[in-house]
């Protein structure tokens, strides 16, 4: 396991690439009730 294997973590940062051993770093986006509360400010 290695660079060479495109099933380790290494070999997808290695291929760039992703997958289950690398996923893509989620960002954070704002969930309804902060919307609404957002508009709300007095």
């Amino acid at each position: 396991m290695g660079k060479g294997d495109k099933k380790s973590r290494r070999g997808k940062i290695a291929n760039r690439s992703y997958g289950a051993r690398r996923p893509r770093k989620i960002k954070k986006r704002p969930t309804i009730e902060e919307k609404i509360n957002v508009g709300k400010k007095k």
